[in-house]
């Protein structure tokens, strides 16, 4: 029963390791070919500036990736694979590159969410001084 398992796993490994290169070349050129190109033009129509923006692209880069996912099943290609990660990699390069690393732009949130996050801390820190005199006056009268 070893034998067989071991038998049916060499199997299973070769004809993956035979999906895995025989489709690559093909589907580097097919995912080039029929995503990269929509993937082009849907960013051509926004403004560079736009390119960072989250909202502005998730649609055009859930197509993009929901693409490469159809392509790899249409030719029994595995997927995430090499091909695809390389793919991803550049277009980010190309697209990407100035974008931080949560892929918004960066900005100072609004004055009414950071206001409480500066005059928390300095009330607190007015409050607890007054509080240590306070309580030190108090107790030299007692002593």
């Amino acid at each position: 029963t070893h034998y067989n398992h071991y038998k049916h796993s060499i199997v299973a490994l070769n004809l993956t390791l035979n999906n895995m290169y025989s489709c690559s070349s093909h589907y580097g050129n097919a995912i080039e070919e029929f995503c990269l190109a929509k993937f082009k033009l849907d960013m051509e129509v926004l403004d560079q500036r736009q390119w960072c923006s989250w909202e502005d692209t998730v649609e055009s880069y859930g197509e993009l990736t929901n693409c490469t996912f159809l392509v790899a099943l249409k030719m029994n290609c595995f997927w995430p694979n090499r091909m695809v990660d390389e793919f991803f990699i550049r277009v980010h390069r190309h697209y990407f590159h100035d974008c931080s690393m949560s892929g918004r732009l960066l900005h100072d949130p609004p004055n009414r969410i950071l206001g409480p996050f500066i005059v928390v801390p300095i009330l607190v820190t007015l409050l607890m001084t007054a509080l240590v005199v306070w309580r030190s006056k108090r107790s030299e009268g007692i002593v």
